[in-house]
């Protein structure tokens, strides 16, 4: 897994959004040849349910996009398939046998073939764990699943620029990621190119705002310049007259103004920034350090708009939860 003290981008829960609404293209873009074999006019059910109760008590590490998906194959045959989706930075020993592990415990409780696949995003271009098992006394118990790794598309910019699919967006996301990691200018232009990217393909608004979660997520940027690129995005909606993403933004100021109405608009406009700097920083530090403690939770409930802003800034460099929070 992700070490999160080790690595300042981190980009995993919305892959589970846009993974559930546009499951079909996933699986049309990383792993075709499993597609083709699938009857996608029976549609597709999603048992995340039944997923839980089979691994909640696997002591398997933190867990990101994990998906267990009906599906029925041409055959005629309905099969569960187990998507195992980790959107990592580094190797991780143990990844092997988890996927191993989660596939017996499927075919244990449900009786049915399993088709476990996953998703790498490492820069280790050596590493490609695909097969995990055992051999003891005669006996040989083996796993090998289908693996596609992130990093094979960086020499594909151009096709990935041109491919209708959300999954070329996502990808090349991630891989513009990498490529600005130090870089915040090379980063705004990268990002607003691929948001912008969004608005010409046509798609529902709901599809542009999972894919625009996950560029967000991943494609994090200092203040000055996410503020100069949500007027950037107000400009592109305002030509082509899809009031999609900063919808978002006022929605949430909106919810604090609600909540705000006794003391006042700007009251309720400050408590809705408020509250959604709150909400984001929580899910950053989460992400980067593991689950908050309740005094953590506290500071941040207590926090002020600029407390919050400095804190958001010094995510990325600090290597501990006290360390974010240090005033020099």
């Amino acid at each position: 897994m992700t070490d999160p003290q080790n690595n300042s981008d981190a980009y995993d829960s919305p892959w589970k959004e846009v993974l559930e609404h546009a499951f079909p293209e996933f699986m049309a873009f990383y792993f075709p040849a499993a597609h083709a074999q699938i009857d996608w006019t029976q549609g597709h059910e999603f048992k995340n349910t039944e997923l839980r109760q089979v691994v909640r008590d696997a002591e398997l590490g933190k867990r990101f996009a994990d998906t267990l998906v009906q599906v029925t194959l041409k055959d005629g045959e309905q099969r569960w398939i187990y998507i195992h989706i980790e959107v990592q930075g580094q190797r991780d020993s143990d990844f092997a046998r988890r996927m191993f592990t989660y596939n017996y415990r499927l075919f244990d409780r449900y009786a049915r073939p399993i088709a476990s696949l996953a998703v790498l995003a490492d820069e280790d271009a050596g590493w490609r764990p695909d097969h995990y098992g055992f051999e003891v006394l005669g006996c040989r118990h083996t796993l090998e699943f289908p693996v596609v790794k992130l990093i094979d598309y960086a020499d594909r910019a151009e096709l990935l620029g041109a491919n209708p699919n959300p999954f070329a967006l996502v990808t090349a996301a991630h891989l513009r990621t990498r490529q600005t990691k130090n870089d915040p200018q090379a980063r705004y232009r990268a990002k607003f190119s691929l948001v912008r990217s969004l608005y010409r393909q046509g798609w529902d608004r709901q599809r542009v705002l999972d894919l625009f979660a996950v560029i967000d997520w991943m494609m994090r940027l200092p203040n000055v310049l996410e503020q100069r690129l949500w007027q950037a995005i107000e400009t592109v909606e305002g030509e082509t007259e899809m009031r999609y993403v900063t919808s978002v933004e006022r929605l949430a100021i909106q919810r604090g103004m609600q909540q705000g109405m006794q003391q006042g608009m700007q009251q309720g406009l400050e408590q809705g920034r408020l509250e959604g700097k709150i909400e984001g920083l929580e899910r950053l530090l989460a992400k980067r350090f593991g689950p908050l403690d309740e005094a953590t939770r506290k500071r941040l409930g207590m926090a002020t708009l600029e407390q919050l802003d400095r804190w958001t800034d010094r995510i990325l460099e600090a290597s501990t939860v006290d360390a974010v929070f240090e005033e020099h």
